[in-house]
This record gives C-alpha cells, structure tokens and sequence, in this order.
C-alpha cells in the first residue's frame, strides 16, 4: 500500500508539472521526504501531510482515502486482518472488560483512552489514531452496517476515562443507542461474580459468507482465532456473558443510574431475577430476538 501510495503521489506530481522539490515546498516537508514517499522508503506519510499533498496536487481525496490502508501496514498480519474483516462483518459481538469499544465512543473518550500507550509517538500520531478510529464508525450510518451486540463489563461504566465530563459524554451516547434498532447494549455487574473473559477482551465476527472469526484482546496484546472449533467456543461463552448480563432495558437503566451517581437508588433485579430472565430470553424460540424488556425486532430468530 505504500509502494502504491508512492505510486499516485509520482504520478499526480508529475501530470501537474512539480518537481519534487517544489511538491516538498508547498507541502512544508524537505524534497527528501517526497523521494522517500515515492519510493515507499523511510517512514511512512502522516495524515497531515497525505491531507496536504491531496490539497496541493488536487487529488479529490484520493491520497486521504489511501492513507488508512498505508497506516495500517505497521501493524502485524493478524491486527491487519482483524481490521479488515471488521470492515466487512455483517454481525459483530463484543465484550469489553476496561474500555467503550471503539465503534461507540466519543471523539475525548477515544483521545483519552489512545493517548495511553506504550505505542504512542506524538500528539500527530495520537490525532491521526483518533482520525482512524472515529472514520471507523462511520459505517455504523451506512445501508451496509453491521448488526452490533456490545456487553459492557460494570468496570467500563465506572472508570472516569478521561475525566467525569467525558465520562458523562460517553455515558450519555452509550444511552443514545437505545435508539438505533441495529445496536444493542448490555452491562454485566460485578455481582455476577467470575467467568471465562475476566483476563481481556472478546470479539466475534461474522463475515458475509456466513464464517466467523473471534478476536481476544489485553492491555498489550491481541489473538486473532480462526480456526472453526476454537471460534464455536468462544461463540458459546459469548452467549453466556449475554445470558448473565442485565437484559438491554435494565442495562440502560444502569448506565443512566451511573451517569447520575446513584447506583444504590437504581431498580435492578436480583442475580436469582436475572438467572431466570437470561433463562426466558435463551429458550425464546422464532419470531425474532429479544431486545430489552421484550420488545421483538421482526426477521431474526433468537440464539441460545
């Protein structure tokens, strides 16, 4: 992608009549680093200077639009084929441990959460990790969008990342996807006491043709799983975090109760209460799946 990034940069240069000395002054970059981009050498281009070689050699967001794919061959072969496939999943089914998933968090959450890496090189590549991340979730607002099952671990909800006011502003958008019939949110309490994923993250795929891939993911680390067996496992235990978790309603209720500072006055079930409705909701057989307090949503079968 870099060698082809270098490609269009050359050939663009070229039909404007720019040395790449000239290309290099409008740009505010020396002529060595346009040799380097051409030439898929040295590091890799910036956002900020693919924006500005788009601005200057009139490529109608072509180098922008390009950037992403060169930005991402940094990243090791699995990382790159997660995202990839995120890009193309109809179905994703998250559990997330410490953090919002990516896919629902506001602009400060994620410049909070991406700012605290071992990774980091800089407020540029901070910036340019927020950019990537928040065009990420564009395709949520796509005819193409994926159906988006997220269970948040109490923890998530009560970690101050970032601050109380960003904090509430996530809070308040998690509320917000009551609205969207393609998302649903549920929070797994402490009180549920221990199961299988305490030690990271979960995600599971389902790409077009019906396959599906799992993804696990720590502080500093991420597996990407594949093969079938391994996948239906994970499947299996994702479908008992949605069974031990509040059902979408109460969830909701919980986070408003959170974001009000008010847990203790908050009307949740019992974990007895809770068993059976995970129990009910499990044993729902055709006529569409259960999103909360019993609401159906029409063409989807229910899975245990």
């Amino acid at each position: 992608m870099a060698a082809l990034f270098g490609a269009r940069v050359r050939r663009l240069r070229t039909a404007a009549g720019l040395t790449q000395a000239e290309l290099g002054a409008r740009t505010h970059v020396v002529s060595t680093r346009i040799t380097q981009i051409e030439r898929a050498s040295g590091a890799k281009p910036t956002l900020e200077l693919a924006r500005a070689l788009d601005a200057v050699l009139g490529a109608d967001d072509l180098l922008v639009e390009l950037w992403p794919y060169v930005y991402r061959e940094a990243f090791p072969d699995w990382s790159r084929r997660f995202m990839e496939y995120s890009e193309r999943a109809g179905a994703i089914k998250q559990y997330a441990a410490h953090v919002v998933p990516g896919l629902l968090q506001t602009e400060d959450y994620a410049r909070a959460v991406l700012s605290v890496g071992r990774t980091l090189g800089g407020e540029e590549q901070l910036e340019e990790r927020v950019a990537l991340r928040l065009g990420r979730q564009e395709r949520l607002g796509t005819p193409c969008r994926p159906e988006l099952w997220v269970v948040l671990d109490e923890a998530v909800l009560r970690r101050p990342v970032g601050g109380q006011a960003v904090m509430r502003e996530q809070l308040t958008r998690l509320l917000g996807t009551a609205s969207e019939p393609h998302i649903t949110v549920q929070v797994l309490p402490f009180d549920q006491g221990e199961h299988d994923v305490m030690g990271g993250s979960l995600t599971l795929l389902t790409l077009p043709d019906g396959s599906e891939t799992a993804y696990t993911e720590g502080a500093h680390y991420g597996q990407l799983i594949e093969d079938p067996g391994e996948v239906r496992s994970f499947a299996l235990t994702y479908d008992r975090l949605r069974a031990a978790a509040l059902p979408p309603l109460m969830s909701l209720d919980m986070i408003r109760s959170v974001m009000e500072d008010n847990h203790r006055g908050a009307n949740l079930p019992s974990r007895s209460d809770r068993r059976r409705l995970a129990q009910e909701q499990l044993q729902q057989s055709g006529g569409g799946r259960l999103r909360g307090g019993g609401r159906r949503v029409p063409g989807r079968r229910a899975r245990p």
